[in-house]
């Protein structure tokens, strides 16, 4: 790993912070880190206000999406709410389709198949709406790109209004709307809104045109949450205030999805982490294993009996999806090591057996692994389909786009897309992706990095610290868990390998004979002799709490040591 030290903010601007916000050097570094520089910036960033959220109708097309649907619902309009099957998609259905069946009955929600009709809107799709009757398509996390289905669906009578938060193309879709804070034509200040956030402010619009306001919305804001922590958006701005009073509906009063979902796992406060690595995989997997019309049925119902069976079955095929992933990331892992006969810039591996619902998750395991710009393939159909994960630095959108010649469709972000393209083409697709990364990446980038906001004295690691750094979540991109560094430590001599396989390497760190803190490394066994022998070394860490027994004590969880 490569430790990189965050540059320091100035001085005066430290002593300032310190004075204004009655804080220590430590705490005031931090928060500058962070952008944050006068005692109302530091307030806005430690008591987050829906008040502070911007006007809606800043978003181009905004006034024209509210009216088009206003007009749907006075004249008792079919609405099909359209939607991505994975959790920023799902989310996103949830959310407009239970906001609108409180001012209409005749609303729908539609999610493509994964396999019959890959990513984004369909002919399918737009089929099932010219046939159903619906008049109005309102598609989320999906559709900036879509011009000729758009086109299509206007052939047969039917209007679309578009929520995305993907780049779009050079050209955007006829649509009646097209809501993307990333449209090169749009003013709207915040430009990190995953898909879900989008339709909050469509909703919001609608609400104000109601004479309502983002208090009386509050209750659909454990969606918007997940779809922020799912999707691994900023935690900045906007992002930041909608997550932080999601997270308390869903510790207060989440809808009965997310309820019975917390309900099967013994906790009693919920992190961002946990809507990580708990809610969000278990939404997900519905779209992966079977169908992510699972996850907007459990999601929009009302009965806690009902929400209660369908997390049952959602956690069967959760169950179902890490059976399948483990077993993918093994044989792509063998694939990877017959191919070491060369140095890689990336690796690009392929089975037409493997599941299409998982190898977006195997892309990220192999990228932690060997850390490149990663793509898994499977066969779709008669086409070949990929994840694309990316290292940290490295845009794998503008990487694919130089590739586009081989490729029949992609879509997606900076470190993760999809695409598809003929089987013909996957040789000479994967000869020059790996031409185009050799040239365009900075080598230095294919070394994991660590980013150390301060180096600390370990006298300075205590509780009230602790206490304070908890204050600065949720944490995400853009406000990451402040990680430190403490030189000189030594282990006390009770340093030793534990969990499976001697995977995890558990020490007692001292650094000059005082202040004892046991500190956990998850995966850095193999760094065991580093610390034995009370050999002096250094460490990057957060600060956690280890809960045993009722026992609770300060904690370093280590990221590495050297």
């Amino acid at each position: 790993m490569r430790w990189t030290l965050k540059p320091k903010p100035e001085t005066h601007k430290v002593a300032h912070l310190k004075e204004a916000l009655q804080v220590d050097t430590t705490v005031a570094t931090l928060l500058l880190q962070r952008g944050i520089e006068t005692y109302d910036e530091a307030k806005t960033f430690f008591r987050p206000s829906l008040d502070d959220l911007h006007d809606p109708f800043l978003m181009k097309d905004m006034q024209q999406a509210v009216e088009r649907i206003e007009t749907a619902i006075s004249q008792g309009e079919n609405i099909l709410v359209y939607g991505d099957y994975d959790v920023d998609g799902t989310t996103s259905v949830a959310l407009i389709s239970s906001y609108l069946k409180t001012r209409i009955d005749s609303v729908a929600t539609y999610i493509p198949d994964r396999y019959e009709e890959g990513y984004g809107i369909s002919y399918q799709g737009i089929d099932f709406a010219h046939d159903n009757e619906f008049s109005l398509i309102i598609a989320l996390d999906c559709g900036v790109k879509a011009i000729e289905k758009v086109a299509y669906a206007t052939e047969k009578g039917i209007d679309f209004i578009i929520c995305d938060h993907h780049r779009p193309g050079k050209e955007l879709p006829k649509a009646v709307a097209v809501l993307d804070p990333k449209r090169d034509d749009c003013d709207y200040p915040y430009k990190e809104l995953c898909g879900c956030g989008v339709g909050f402010k469509l909703i919001q619009a609608l609400a104000l045109k109601q004479n309502k306001t983002v208090n009386d919305l509050v209750h659909y804001l454990d969606l918007v949450a997940t779809a922020i922590a799912a999707d691994i958006v900023p935690m900045t701005g906007e992002n930041r205030a909608l997550a932080y009073y999601g997270l308390q509906v869903i510790n207060e009063a989440p809808r009965n999805g997310i309820k019975a979902i917390l309900k099967q796992v013994k906790k009693e406060e919920f992190t961002i982490t946990d809507v990580v690595f708990i809610i969000a995989p278990r939404i997900n997997a519905a779209g992966r294993m079977k169908h992510g019309n699972h996850a907007v049925t459990l999601l929009t119902e009302t009965d806690y009996n009902l929400a209660a069976q369908f997390a049952e079955d959602i956690e069967t095929f959760n169950n179902d999806r890490r059976e399948a992933d483990k077993q993918i990331t093994e044989e792509a892992l063998k694939q990877i090591e017959e191919q070491k006969e060369q140095e890689r810039f990336t690796t690009v591996v392929y089975d037409e057996s493997w599941h299409k619902g998982v190898i977006g998750i195997v892309a990220s395991r192999l990228t932690e692994t060997y850390y490149r710009p990663t793509l898994v393939f499977t066969k779709s159909g008669d086409k070949l389909a990929a994840s694309a994960r990316s290292v940290n630095g490295f845009d794998v959108y503008n990487a694919l786009d130089a590739c586009s010649e081989y490729i029949e469709q992609f879509g997606g972000h900076k470190y993760a897309a999809g695409l598809t393209l003929k089987e013909e083409n996957y040789e000479a697709f994967k000869t020059k992706f790996e031409s185009v990364v050799k040239q365009t990446i900075d080598p230095n980038l294919l070394i994991p990095e660590v980013k150390v906001d301060l180096e600390l004295k370990l006298e300075q690691v205590d509780n009230k610290l602790l206490r304070i750094i908890r204050q600065f979540a949720p944490f995400g991109p853009g406000n990451m868990t402040p990680v430190f560094m403490t030189q000189s430590l030594k282990d006390t001599g009770y340093g030793k390998c534990v969990g499976e396989d001697d995977k995890h390497l558990r020490v007692t760190v001292t650094q000059n004979g005082a202040n004892k803190i046991v500190g956990i490394g998850f995966n850095l066994g193999q760094k065991f002799e580093v610390i034995q022998n009370r050999k002096p070394f250094k460490a990057v860490y957060t600060i956690d709490e280890n809960n045993w027994q009722g026992n609770v004590s300060l904690q370093l969880k280590l990221k590495d040591v050297k």
